[in-house]
């Protein structure tokens, strides 16, 4: 507490006397004590008494007003208090040694010290005077101080200023010759430590995981030392780091009067802080680490030019980590430099190898049709090359709903075997992108294979051209290690040169066939003509003979042989009619290879329609001991037809079962409703058709005579011309035999769609 500036003279020698407080005898009355009284009040100097007591310790006795005002204590407070009382214990030590040597040396000294009254450190300018008793013993001492703080705030700061240069221009120094980042750090916060005089010095680096390590450390007291400890400061946490990131930074001059949390006070204290003082590192615009100075007995009033200093220190320090990790990046850049470099080398050599063999195999497509080769030769040479454990090749079928392993070539038993086959829709996950044309590249593990083998790496390239997509070069590594991207490249490249050598082999194939067809084609043409030139030849030879012969009965006279002229017009009316209805089924056949109109349907009743069309031959299939029987389903629909063309067909389907039944056997004529398709079927027992005449029964001027008991004549295009009509309606018609039956079966759907 400050003296009061309104109390009076005669208030303050009611406190102490100055015969008192000197040791006097003076009159009170007397113009010397006067001189004292006022010398005491009135100066400007603070004076202080302290009794040395019996026992060599001390006890203070009073103050001026003019050291209570600068102290904050009255006179009364302090009297009979020892200086552990009123100050700190490192200050408490500093003043007895003061104390100690005035009373061992018996004269007035002089001194400088800094003390702390209330937090707030005073510089002091002190005189010690002893007084002595009438046994000449030293029993008081009086002290008078001047307070120097301002003068020596400016005198430190100089010297902090002068001796922070020197240690920046020797960090900067030290920067640029030095690369090693913990020795710029270790004697960095030495210096800095021994310029500020404080007790220690911290430099911590946060981690990923939000921890922070003590990196370098300079302290006065090696047994608390924090270097290389990892810990979490309640004052590091998200909350307090944005600031720290945007430069702010924490002064801390009293841990116990700064309003901190209580777990941040006890965190400080448990590292004996009592002062702190934190500046954020930055590494460009990144919170590196924070610079740490504190004060561990005493509270500390930090003064700008400090803060300045170590303002300049940490941006120095920032720039150390920058050029320490640049340095780094450059050593990694160097060995990666000389790794890619290395494996650059490799890299061109397998990319050689690779065009090489890509060269290879355009060479194959070129020269050789034989798509087997070409691709197996492909799939082992790319399994050489990158040494592979398997390397294969499927195939989708023409839905892409499955596919095929084709050619496999492997140095072991790994799955999958040729001819494999796999339903796209039980592995989507797989063949989703390959099917939208891109690669895939996983790691596997085979079950059940091989014990030394059990993770695969397989990359899978979709072989494809600008027709569509045709199937997937598949390539097995026995390791974990990928496949790196111009090995992928290189894949892909040879998966369009497969799907040249795949395109162009089923071209040819589909041109062999087409070929093929093409000879049958001409050949049947060729045959065709040959039998219509002999079917139309064999009438017209037989109307010759029967004109001549006619010709060489009638004279001039008469007929000579009446008899015969019967027998040759017969003749020759049976061969007119068979040569107009062979020329009458060949323009029908002719017209429907091109492409006719469409027909003129009528919805028919077939249970009202169909009996008519049959009963003529009833009489038939009697005169030759046959049977003939007609079914027709009850519930079936109406059909939409072409009457005529339908009438055709079942007459001459009928026509050709009766040829060819025997005696005894039974043909049956049936219609029924089946999965809304309308069927006719007729059938017959007694003949079975071997497989390769039941191929041919459609064909023109087909017969199968050595199974025609009856000797029917006809111009053979009627089963071809069966076969054109019912295709002109819409349906389909087909022949089955076996068990010693025939069945002819034609299908219409209930509406066709023309």
């Amino acid at each position: 507490m400050n003296i009061n500036p309104t109390e009076s003279t005669v208030e303050l020698k009611q406190k102490s006397h100055p015969h008192i407080l000197f040791g006097t005898e003076l009159d009170e009355n007397s113009g010397s004590e006067q001189f004292l009284l006022s010398m005491y009040d009135s100066v400007q100097a603070s004076i202080f008494v302290v009794d040395v007591l019996e026992d060599g310790d001390f006890r203070y006795v009073a103050l001026n007003p003019t050291h209570e005002r600068w102290l904050g204590i009255r006179s009364e407070d302090l009297k009979g208090k020892k200086p552990e009382d009123i100050l700190s214990p490192v200050d408490a030590v500093r003043v007895r040694q003061h104390y100690a040597d005035c009373v061992l040396f018996g004269k007035t000294i002089s001194y400088e010290q800094c003390l702390q009254f209330q937090g707030v450190p005073t510089w002091w300018s002190t005189t010690l005077t002893p007084l002595r008793d009438a046994n000449s013993r030293i029993y008081r001492l009086i002290g008078t101080s001047s307070n120097i703080t301002p003068a020596k705030q400016v005198a430190q700061a100089r010297e902090i200023q002068a001796r922070g240069q020197q240690l920046l221009e020797a960090i900067a120094q030290r920067i640029r010759e030095c690369l090693d980042l913990e020795t710029i750090l270790d004697q960095t916060v030495k210096e800095i430590r021994q310029c500020l005089d404080c007790d220690r010095i911290l430099i911590y680096q946060f981690q990923p995981d939000g921890s922070g390590t003590i990196v370098a450390e300079s302290t006065v007291s090696a047994g608390s030392a924090l270097l290389g400890k990892n810990f979490r400061d309640p004052s590091f946490s998200d909350k307090y780091k944005e600031p720290y990131g945007r430069g702010c930074i924490q002064i801390i001059e009293d841990i116990y009067a700064a309003g901190l949390h209580p777990q941040q006070i006890d965190f400080l204290a448990s590292l004996q802080v009592r002062a702190n003082l934190v500046l954020p590192i930055l590494l460009q615009q990144d919170l590196w680490g924070l610079f740490i100075a504190q004060y561990c007995h005493e509270p500390h009033q930090w003064q700008q030019i400090e803060i300045d200093l170590i303002k300049q220190l940490a941006t120095q320090i920032g720039i150390a980590v920058q050029q320490q990790e640049l340095h780094q990046q450059i050593q990694h850049l160097q060995t990666q430099l000389e790794s890619q470099t290395q494996q650059h080398q490799i890299q061109l050599e397998q990319v050689r190898n690779f065009q090489a063999l890509v060269r290879c195999i355009t060479e194959q497509i070129r020269d050789n049709q034989n798509e087997a080769q070409v691709l197996q030769t492909a799939i082992e040479e790319l399994a050489r090359l990158l040494k592979l454990e398997s390397c294969y090749i499927e195939l989708y079928n023409p839905y892409r709903t499955s596919t095929t392993v084709t050619y496999k070539y492997a140095t072991t038993t790994l799955p999958p075997n040729k001819g494999f086959t796999r339903q796209i829709a039980d592995f989507m996950e797989v063949y989703r992108p390959l099917l939208a044309k891109e690669y895939r590249q996983s790691v596997e593990i085979v079950s059940g294979w091989h014990p030394k083998l059990i993770v695969v790496t397989q990359l899978a390239c979709p072989i494809f051209d600008d027709q569509g997509i045709l199937g997937n070069l598949w390539l097995v590594r026995s390791t974990q290690e990928m496949f790196e991207q111009f090995e992928i490249e290189l894949v892909q490249q040879l998966a369009n040169e497969c799907a040249i050598a795949i395109r162009q082999a089923r071209l040819y194939q589909a041109t062999q066939t087409q070929l093929q067809e093409l000879e049958k084609q001409e050949r049947l043409k060729n045959e065709f003509l040959r039998t219509l030139s002999q079917e139309l030849r064999t009438p017209i030879t037989s109307i010759s003979l029967a004109a001549q012969t006619l010709e060489s009965v009638l004279t001039t006279e008469g007929v000579l042989n009446i008899e015969i002229v019967p027998q040759l017009l017969q003749i020759l009316h049976n061969e007119c009619g068979r040569e107009s209805k062979l020329i009458n089924d060949l323009l029908t056949l002719t017209y429907l290879e091109t492409e006719p109109e469409p027909p003129t349907l009528i919805a028919i009743d077939l249970q009202t329609w169909l009996p008519p069309i049959v009963e003529p031959f009833r009489e038939i299939t009697s005169c030759q001991r046959q049977q003939l029987k007609l079914t027709i389903d009850t519930a079936l629909p109406p059909l939409e037809t072409d009457i005529t063309d339908l009438e055709r067909i079942v007459t001459e389907l009928l026509n050709h079962t009766c040829k060819y039944t025997p005696p005894g056997e039974s043909i049956t004529v049936s219609a029924e409703l089946t999965a809304d398709i309308v069927q006719l079927s007729i059938s017959n027992s007694g003949l079975e058709i071997p497989a390769n005449d039941l191929s041919r029964i459609f064909e023109p001027f087909y017969h199968l005579s050595k199974n025609d008991p009856w000797k029917y004549s006809g111009t053979g295009l009627e089963m071809a011309l069966v076969q054109k009509m019912v295709k002109h309606l819409g349906g389909s018609i087909h022949v089955e035999s076996a068990v010693g039956q025939t069945t002819f079966i034609v299908q219409f759907p209930r509406t066709i769609a023309l």
